[in-house]
């Protein structure tokens, strides 16, 4: 009996030392919270500090160069006992950042490719709708097609930052070199893994773009890759996870920092646009996408809007889109393929049936069905049961409709296709008179902008964004496990950023001045179908050309010319322009003479000559007469003429006052750490005397409470804290802002908010 009691008295004195110098072990580990807290004074001295007094927190890493703060890992409880520390400035949760949203095919292809999708099936599905009896290049979704030199990017270090990597895919194992987890705080920055909604594949698509080396090749397939994982699971991150990736990317020296990431906010002062400047002035490119929520002026979100940022819209190459022909009527109707949808690829015409709720045979029909409360994928799974040789799903609105019928584990193995609510009622009413039959038949396209491509200019400065545009449509690319064909601006921003690894391979004393100066002014600008070029704020200087960018024989230093906004009365306003001569040979140049628009007269220098390696600044002037002019964007091309080559040089301003956003990003949601606090943020782009907020039933629409008022308002960001008692009954609200401005004039914008 006593060696039994002394066996457990050292059992217990053994447990209570393992509890007192591993508190943190088990199940309290599993409970740890990563953190990033901005702070007030010297970042190193509250590290320390914070290490003293409060042991069971980590301090995984400090920042101190495009931010100042710290990363922290602890449990809650200890988290909460840390934020009453007066040096702390903000808590930052996971949220905020996200992808942009999937766009759905422009040419019928599909976009949901599980893990196990070869190349070669991509290829095949590609092929489907790029050669049917034209002379198209069926490799066109492949990244490699823009790199027409024989550079690689060996020697190149780009940071990738994004959703993290597959590094062990073999076409990216040998490009990667390593990188950082700031959503984790720890060195392995792997794609999120585990439940379909938070699984990413984001991050290892760009990287493959950039530096795949393998069965597919990138644009610079010798490039190094560091990866930066800022957005976890589903894709969502803060913007300060995305600040700490930036300076983490900046310590490990890397050339080139690709963000296909960003927000709503269209203005150059949000936090994210400061930092890349800053980046920039450090020595390295910074690449961004623009957005994909075009083709609507004032889209492009904040990081793309910051100056010094190479800002990439996208492109879409010639393709044969599907369209349904009605032949008794004579009626041809656009489809919108469904995101995960298979390619439209019918070969003869088929009768059309509408899908009822009955056990019928669809067999060998194509099925009609209206929008309503079921899922997409259930409808489409309902037809392919079946029987049916194709899915049909109608628009109960007037709006555009798209949505996706992905499903990796059980994928629809029929095209479905939307239809407008006007074609769909259109086909209902004919089809109660007779049996309808439908051909699938084939439009081509031009090369040209994506729709989905967010436009500029920027508020607040006035910025012409996007800087170029590179293809963005139907690129096959990495992912882990496989290869997958995807869309958005996010996949034309990795094909600029390995173009710049080129550049940088072949001109490694290039600056990023130079860099985005030589890269800009060889863009070859795109044109309509009306054959007149797209506008400045939707292309910024045109397409990205790879060897041209390498080769070219002039440098054109900020080649846009942004004159503000111009206010009542005669203004005249200046701007200058840097033009450097970087052949060997002495070059004339000139600018054509604008033809006269009523209330625009053009100071343009007189014909000017450059040696060879000589560079000159020029000064160009604008007066305008308001009062003569419409109010709004005003924007277009000045020609600059050297006897073999034409620039076309953007200019933009705006008259008096434009249709963009007064206000936008408005944020609301619990501090974080805290029970019992709402925190708020809005940014607002003119100078204004008051906001109001109310909030509204969101369904019915009728009127629930005054929320939040604002005073004391500046242009820029505006925040502020509520105490939860003050905020009201919590919910689903429409949030309507209303904004006095100082000319007394009133805006008003709804948003959704829930608390």
């Amino acid at each position: 009996m006593r060696k039994k009691c002394c066996f457990l008295i050292i059992l217990i004195l053994y447990i209570s030392l393992c509890l007192h110098f591993f508190p943190n072990n088990g199940l309290a580990e599993a409970d740890e919270q990563s953190i990033i807290i901005e702070v007030d004074g010297d970042v190193e001295e509250h590290a320390a500090f914070v290490k003293s007094h409060f042991p069971y927190i980590n301090v995984i890493a400090t920042f101190d160069t495009l931010l100042q703060g710290m990363a922290l890992k602890g449990p809650p409880s200890k988290l909460h006992k840390i934020a009453s520390q007066r040096f702390i400035q903000s808590i930052h949760p996971v949220r905020k950042y996200e992808l942009p949203s999937p766009k759905p095919s422009v040419s019928g292809m599909k976009q949901s490719s599980p893990s196990h999708n070869t190349l070669q099936t991509i290829r095949d599905d590609y092929s489907l709708v790029t050669s049917r009896g034209n002379d198209f290049d069926v490799q066109s979704g492949p990244p490699n097609k823009v790199n027409d030199t024989y550079f690689t990017g060996k020697g190149v270090k780009v940071g990738v930052i994004d959703t993290g990597i597959d590094y062990t895919h073999p076409d990216l194992r040998g490009n990667y070199k390593g990188g950082y987890d700031l959503v984790d705080l720890d060195d392995d920055p792997m794609e999120t893994k585990g439940a379909p909604a938070e699984t990413t594949i984001h991050g290892t698509h760009v990287a493959g773009i950039i530096a795949a080396d393998g069965e597919l090749k990138g644009v610079a397939p010798d490039a190094d890759i560091y990866a930066y994982r800022a957005l976890g699971p589903g894709g969502m991150g803060s913007s300060v996870q995305v600040l700490a990736a930036m300076e983490k990317a900046v310590k490990d020296d890397v050339d080139l920092i690709n963000l296909s990431l960003g927000n709503t906010v269209n203005g150059p002062d949000f936090p994210t646009s400061i930092a890349v400047n800053r980046a920039v002035d450090l020595g390295i490119t910074v690449v961004i996408a623009s957005g994909n929520d075009g083709p609507d002026e004032w889209t492009v979100g904040s990081p793309a809007t910051a100056t010094k940022a190479i800002t990439v819209g996208a492109t879409a190459d010639p393709m044969e889109i599907p369209t349904l022909y009605e032949g008794r009527h004579d009626k041809t109707i656009p489809l919108d393929i469904f995101f995960g949808s298979i390619p439209w690829d019918l070969k003869k015409d088929y009768e059309l049936v509408e899908m009822d709720d009955s056990d019928t045979s669809l067999f060998g029909k194509v099925a009609l069905t209206q929008r309503d409360d079921v899922p997409f994928y259930d409808k489409a799974k309902t037809a392919q049961d079946k029987g049916a040789r194709a899915l049909l799903i109608s628009n109960n609105e007037s709006s555009t409709l798209s949505g996706t019928i992905e499903n990796t584990k059980n994928p629809i193995h029929i095209p479905v296709a939307a239809l407008s609510q006007t074609d769909g009622e259109w086909l209902l009413k004919e089809m109660e008179k007779e049996s309808l039959y439908l051909d699938t038949t084939y439009r081509q396209t031009p090369f040209q902008m994506a729709d989905f491509s967010s436009r500029g200019p920027v508020t607040v400065n006035w910025d012409i964004k996007p800087d170029i545009v590179a293809p963005g449509t139907n690129i096959i690319s990495t992912i882990p496990g496989g290869y997958q064909m995807l869309q958005g601006t996010s996949m034309a921003t990795p094909h600029v950023t390995g173009v710049l690894a080129l550049m940088k391979e072949a001109h490694p004393d290039w600056s990023p001045a130079q860099l985005k100066a030589a890269i800009e002014t060889s863009a070859s600008p795109l044109k309509q179908e009306n054959d007149t070029l797209y506008a400045p704020s939707t292309q910024g200087m045109g397409s990205v050309q790879a060897k041209a960018a390498i080769q070219t024989p002039v440098f054109i230093d900020t080649p846009f010319l942004t004159f503000g906004k111009v206010e009542q009365g005669k203004a005249r306003k200046k701007r200058q322009l840097t033009i450097a001569n970087t052949s060997e040979y002495t070059q004339q140049y000139s600018f054509q003479i604008p033809k006269n628009k009523q209330g625009i007269i053009w100071d343009i220098p007189q014909t000017f000559t450059l040696k060879p390696n000589e560079k000159k600044t020029i000064e160009l002037g604008i007066r305008t007469i308001p009062t003569v002019l419409e109010k709004g964007v005003h924007e277009g091309y000045l020609t600059l003429e050297e006897i073999e080559k034409t620039y076309h040089i953007p200019y933009l301003f705006i008259n008096q006052t434009a249709d963009y956003p007064k206000t936008m990003g408005f944020e609301f949601s619990m501090k974080p750490l805290s029970d019992s606090t709402y925190q708020y943020q809005l940014y607002v782009t003119d100078p204004t005397k008051h906001i109001s907020i109310d909030l509204y039933d969101p369904d019915t629409l009728i009127y629930q409470r005054p929320f939040l008022e604002l005073k004391d308002v500046h242009t820029g960001i505006n925040k502020g804290e509520m105490k939860k008692a003050k905020a009201g009954k919590p919910g689903h609200y429409k949030a309507i802002i209303t904004v006095e401005l100082e000319d007394g004039t009133f805006e008003s914008y709804e948003t959704e908010i829930m608390f």
